[in-house]
């Protein structure tokens, strides 16, 4: 048998999200997290972005087993649309991640389930691959990076951590079980990389406390805080100053509910049953008795802090002696619909505080440079491989790892879909598979809610014009003429944008030109020339989706 590791990232390199990666032995496959990407502002009628998994269908290797590294979307929330579409294989995590996974498994009417295991259970045996499960320290309890032993050499899969010393939890990181695993000698650390341009270290989790207690102090209304629904540690917080201020506590979103249920379940949450109170009862309680939990950190349209802040939540309302706490930092993509959330919120003469105008309310779940340099240093791996950032922050990594005595051949940089391939104390590159963007709808939720009545009331209105274009990647243009569906219009307007929209599409895309580096402007940049043809030559403004195939 050939003795060499094969690796590739499905989705996580380059990227913040999408988090898949493959390793393989043999006619083994080993798989590391399931996560989704969110659509921003310019993805019309898309919600989720999701690994490309052709490679994993087209193989014809077995997968002995998937093991997850946390329970955050970008790590979990992919799992009820990729596991139908591949074979049944064991899948583990650590308790509160497999709750929360199962929980999504369940809610899709996915049959698969998630094992859980204990930081102290020793290794998980898959195949040729042995996995133990190391606790650190983010923005969700239970996290953990993955030492991962094959029979070529060893690899430590730190996906997302930080060094806390004082967690809300007080559950710290395992720092014995990182250093014994350092002893065995491990061919690569596949580390996170998105604080690597921040100084110094991470702040603790443990420091907000007392900022979300006096402002809540003063605060002569209703307290409102948004955040996470996996960040159990800011949602005890939030309980736990509450209980100090005489105030009772209410959640609000699905999300947010589930979760806590979860938590509760597990013991990562105690909350006196006389302190928490439903929606309902809200209006049995006046407002500086209150703290309101809401959903709606990321501005998501039906969102309960949405629909409070438009006056379409008939329960609860926001007045100008309340006070909204952001505490989150707002995900790449989302700024332009939070600020306009905020300024809503503004108009009403509530105080708001977010993170531009406060680091009080927020600490990152990842580690700043002094966190990464001492993560090199606990695991000494022979090779470095940035991951869960964008290009900038895996060249500021690999910036930080020379200052630690690395050499620069020594950090992996990489792409989507670029195997590497580890023999002994060799690593070369192997063959690049194409690596897609997949864009698919969310199947329930509020935010699907209200884009689906959105989007009908305007196919009702004014049609729906689909169009579906094979686009070759190393120039940016039309591979043949593009598939074109028209519903809800007359067949004169059908016959005019089928015959006459395909030229437009062609002369708007041989204004640019060069291989594509960014798909979502190419697909908006079809979006926007669809629309623009059809107001101006038939006056009418259907609801337009472009479907874009990578070619």
């Amino acid at each position: 048998m050939d003795q060499s590791i094969k690796y590739l990232s499905l989705g996580g390199i380059g990227n913040v999200t999408r988090n898949m990666s493959v390793y393989e032995y043999g006619d083994e496959i080993l798989l590391v997290d399931c996560g989704l990407g969110f659509a921003d502002e310019t993805m019309l009628g898309v919600d989720l972005l999701l690994p490309d998994i052709s490679y994993l269908q087209k193989s014809q290797k077995k997968i002995v087993g998937m093991v997850i590294s946390h329970g955050h979307e970008d790590h979990i929330g992919a799992l009820p649309f990729i596991l139908p579409q591949l074979p049944a294989f064991p899948i583990y995590a650590t308790p509160l991640t497999a709750a929360l996974a199962n929980g999504k498994l369940n809610e899709f009417q996915v049959l698969a389930r998630v094992k859980p295991v204990d930081f102290n259970g020793g290794e998980i045996n898959l195949g040729k691959f042995s996995v133990n499960f190391i606790r650190v320290t983010h923005s969700v309890p239970d996290t953990s990076n993955l030492f991962i032993k094959t029979p070529v050499g060893n690899f430590f899969h730190a996906s997302d951590f930080k060094f806390d010393l004082t967690p809300y939890d007080k559950q710290k990181p395992q720092f014995d079980k990182i250093a014994k695993a350092a002893e065995s000698g491990i061919m690569c650390l596949l580390s996170d990389s998105l604080g690597a341009e921040k100084k110094g270290h991470t702040p603790s989790e443990q420091v907000l406390s007392e900022h979300i207690e006096r402002v809540m102090s003063e605060t002569e209304g209703k307290f409102f805080i948004t955040t996470f629904s996996s960040n159990i540690s800011r949602l005890n917080q939030a309980a736990d100053a509450a209980k100090k201020m005489g105030r009772k506590i209410c959640f609000v979103g699905r999300s947010l509910i589930n979760a806590t249920a979860i938590a509760k379940d597990l013991g990562y949450m105690k909350i006196d049953k006389s302190l928490e109170i439903s929606v309902r009862d809200i209006k049995n309680y006046k407002d500086r008795d209150l703290c309101i939990v809401i959903a709606g950190s990321q501005a998501q349209e039906g969102s309960g802090l949405s629909r409070a802040a438009n006056d379409d939540f008939r329960e609860i309302k926001i007045g100008p002696r309340d006070v909204v706490v952001f505490s989150s930092d707002p995900i790449p993509g989302n700024e332009n619909s939070i600020n306009a959330l905020i300024d809503t919120i503004s108009r009403k003469g509530a105080r708001v505080v977010y993170s531009e105008i406060s680091d009080n309310f927020h600490v990152s779940g990842h580690g700043s440079q002094q966190d990464l340099l001492l993560m090199m240093s606990l695991v000494k791996p022979k090779k470095l491989l940035p991951i869960g950032g964008t290009y900038r922050h895996m060249v500021a990594y690999r910036n930080l790892a020379k200052t630690a005595g690395f050499k620069e051949e020594d950090v992996l940089m990489v792409e989507n879909g670029q195997e590497l391939i580890f023999s002994g104390e060799e690593v070369r590159l192997g063959k690049k598979h194409i690596a897609r963007n997949i864009y698919v709808d969310e199947i329930s939720g509020e935010e699907v809610e209200s884009f689906v009545l959105r989007d009908r009331e305007k196919i009702a209105k004014e049609g729906v014009v689909i169009v579906m274009a094979e686009i070759d990647s190393q120039n940016g243009q039309l591979i043949e003429k593009p598939i074109v569906i028209v519903r809800g219009m007359g067949s004169q307007d059908s016959d005019t944008i089928d015959k006459r929209m395909p030229q437009e599409l062609r002369d708007v895309l041989a204004r640019r030109g060069g291989k594509v580096t960014n798909w979502i402007y190419i697909r908006k940049t079809i979006g926007d020339a669809t629309e623009r043809f059809i107001f101006k030559t038939l006056r009418k403004r259907p609801l337009v989706l472009p479907v874009v195939v990578e070619v």
